[in-house]
């Protein structure tokens, strides 16, 4: 397993990973309208674009192949969070949420911040973060629930 920075020139396969991971939840909890939905952002997002180019991320590859991202947006806040289908559930995204909070850490910020999936709320939680309300939006006209989470980094100011 190979961790690196997320460069400019990852964007077009961060979008696959990030359609990936998305097409590959369970539809007990995502419709397939509302995978749909979502997963089109990828193609046409500005804001999924901004966070790439502006924020600070982190990627996991195996072989060459980038199976998971994750990065921070503004810098106290985790904007993408996403894992291809068969690589969840295996600590990757452990790994990757230790390193963007270490160094939001050494960066001096007291807490960060994130509004976390259905299905990643609970990879947070595990990892100490706190649920500040459950939320909803909407995407491409179709409805979601999320909740907004955060974690107190620095205790020592």
């Amino acid at each position: 397993m190979n961790l690196r920075q997320i460069t400019t020139k990852d964007q077009l396969e961060l979008k696959k990973v990030y359609f990936d991971s998305i097409q590959s939840l369970d539809e007990k909890i995502y419709s397939q309208e509302q995978k749909r939905a979502w997963a089109s952002n990828a193609w046409d997002n500005p804001n999924f674009d901004k966070s790439i180019k502006k924020g600070k991320g982190w990627l996991l590859s195996e072989q060459g192949i980038i199976i998971a991202f994750a990065l921070r947006y503004p810098d106290n806040r985790i904007s993408l969070f996403y894992c291809k289908g068969k690589y969840q559930r295996k600590g990757y995204g452990s790994s990757l949420l230790y390193k963007l909070e270490d160094e939001a850490k050494k960066e001096g910020w007291d807490s960060i911040s994130t509004e976390a999936s259905l299905i990643s709320y609970k990879l947070f939680l595990k990892h100490k973060w706190e649920i500040i309300r459950k939320e909803k939006l909407t995407i491409n006209n179709i409805f979601f629930e999320r909740y907004k989470m955060i974690k107190i980094i620095n205790l020592n100011k």
